[in-house]
């Protein structure tokens, strides 16, 4: 397996060089884990080496400061697109952890704080589960968990999840310590794609529960509750970038981009991905300690919307133009479109579009 020096306090390297480094390792495994249950070890690991898991931490807690203010959200952006190019399960299993170490630092004790670095630093992998089993939601009793979480990424391999528990004073934040494989169940994830993301059920029957984090309703607090999505369409834009690549190859060997048609169809997919990466780093900005919360959140809302048509849009030309080998396995471009489409389906696409655009017709101009 490919390695990576450790980061130092002194090492100002670039972290997108480092995460296009992983990506390059992800894309050598990727076809041998898209099977069902599969979850990249490997690459967690090179992220670990790269210094990427403890990237979103302070400085003065071994980390980078990566998603801290705008510089740390334009850069978190590229590294994200450049590790979801790479594998879009990775991708989204490194958001996850991000996310996690994003919420600690926001709403944690400084006691939690250095405990989750502690952790990232010996090469734990974080993830954000608020997902429950409707039969057995989870919640908190006194000392202890009951209940379940499901679409859990990682569910077997991520030892520090940051899950939502119902309590008497409402849902809070915990990061519970599970051993690996504890409480999983990877049998209910049957969709067609993202199968090296290893998601399922997670059981925390008799767990043990830690302080909570931060306060009761913290996880749904805005603006960072929605305009966190953002993340999740920075994974996406990099699975674009690599079938437009996968696109432009496959024309320049099979000698058909001299074709009229072919050269329309490649110039709109180009534009349907560099509209996604547009949307994708105004969202990143905008985020980024907004001072107008209200417009943050509808320009992410409004940007999940875009992200998506852009997304169904490359599908269908990249499928177009390359014809039947686009859905032949084990072609790269199958499973990457496959993990793509499934990727795309996040909860509530027509109420995000819906709020973004009434946030707009509320103001007289627009806010961006």
């Amino acid at each position: 397996m490919d390695t990576f020096s450790p980061l130092t306090s002194g090492d100002r390297g670039s972290l997108l060089s480092r995460a296009q480094a992983v990506a390059g390792i992800a894309t050598l495994h990727a076809a041998a884990l898209d099977t069902p249950g599969a979850f990249p070890a490997e690459d967690v690991a090179a992220l670990a080496g790269s210094g990427l898991l403890t990237a979103p931490l302070p400085a003065a807690l071994g980390g980078r400061d990566l998603g801290e203010g705008l510089d740390g959200h334009r850069e978190l952006a590229e590294v994200l697109m450049a590790i979801g190019q790479g594998s879009l399960p990775l991708g989204r299993l490194y958001e996850g952890h991000v996310n996690a170490l994003q919420l600690v630092r926001r709403y944690g004790s400084a006691a939690q704080l250095a405990e989750a670095a502690e952790a990232a630093a010996a090469g734990a992998l974080f993830g954000v589960w608020n997902t429950d089993d409707r039969a057995q939601p989870l919640q908190l009793r006194q000392d202890r968990l009951q209940g379940a979480k499901i679409l859990a990424s990682g569910a077997g391999h991520v030892t520090r999840p940051l899950v939502t528990a119902a309590s008497p004073g409402g849902a809070v934040m915990l990061i519970p310590r599970l051993s690996p494989g504890q409480g999983a169940d990877l049998s209910g994830w049957t969709a067609q794609g993202m199968q090296a993301s290893a998601t399922g059920r997670v059981s925390f029957d008799g767990v043990i529960a830690p302080p909570p984090i931060g306060s009761p309703g913290d996880y749904l607090r805005e603006p960072a509750f929605s305009t966190g999505a953002w993340r999740c369409l920075a994974v996406q834009g990099g699975g674009m970038a690599a079938l437009l690549d996968l696109l432009r190859q496959h024309l320049r060997d099979s000698g058909r981009d001299e074709d009229r048609a072919q050269r329309q169809r490649f110039g709109e997919a180009a534009i349907a991905a560099q509209t996604a990466r547009l949307w994708i780093l105004q969202s990143a900005r905008l985020s980024a300690g907004p001072a107008d919360v209200e417009a943050a959140v509808a320009a992410v809302n409004l940007a999940r919307r875009a992200v998506e048509q852009a997304a169904l849009t490359l599908l269908e030309l990249v499928q177009r133009s390359i014809g039947l080998a686009a859905f032949m396995r084990p072609a790269p471009v199958e499973r990457i479109a496959r993990d793509l489409a499934t990727y795309l389906r996040q909860p509530a696409p027509d109420r995000a579009l819906e709020l973004g655009a009434a946030e707009l017709l509320r103001r007289e101009a627009l806010p961006w």
